[in-house]
């Protein structure tokens, strides 16, 4: 499975990228339903988070992991699986990216996050937490990780984000790049 994993990565761009210091190897794993419009946020800021860091990602995923530079890679997938506790094992930091339908106060909510086990209210998936509880359980270490978690408005079956949702997206790039340092 690990031969996946790096198989699954492509170098984006050979432009020079800001460096992390050695050792600080991190995800920003954004999920959702892109056709479902406002679910599929996450991947709209880790797009504008990657064109910060001077790389071009395309406006629908092709693949699951981008490496963008030798210290950040950038993953999308529909929901969290048990398979991405692998993923989370070969990082130091990981960034959960997700929408919230409002039972969140805030529009933008960012939390510190740490590996335990939570029911999720679906079969299909896990949470962020469960995933990281998965890894400390199989691969016997846990990155740091956070959620940031921003307010979908409309999931009708459409690509593009609702006008109250994309107002978001600045902001919630703007924290990204704030947790990446």
């Amino acid at each position: 499975m690990l031969s996946d994993f790096n198989d699954q990565k492509q170098q984006v761009s050979e432009k020079s990228k800001p460096q992390k210091p050695a050792g600080q190897r991190i995800l920003l794993l954004g999920y959702g339903n892109l056709d479902r419009q406002d679910d599929g946020i996450a991947w709209h800021i880790l797009r504008r988070v990657a064109e910060k860091l001077d790389t071009r990602l395309p406006a629908i995923p092709e693949q699951q992991l981008y490496e963008i530079s030798s210290t950040t890679t950038i993953g999308f997938a529909l929901h969290l699986i048990p398979e991405h506790a692998e993923w989370l094992s070969q990082y130091d930091r990981v960034l959960f990216l997700d929408a919230h339908t409002g039972s969140i106060p805030q529009d933008i909510s960012f939390n510190v996050l740490s590996a335990q086990y939570e029911p999720s209210p679906f079969t299909h998936h896990l949470t962020p937490a469960t995933c990281l509880a998965l890894c400390a359980a199989l691969y016997h270490r846990t990155p740091q990780a956070a959620l940031l978690s921003v307010r979908g408005f409309d999931f009708n079956f459409t690509q593009s984000l609702s006008a109250s949702a994309y107002q978001l997206l600045d902001a919630a790039v703007e924290r990204v790049m704030e947790w990446l340092g």
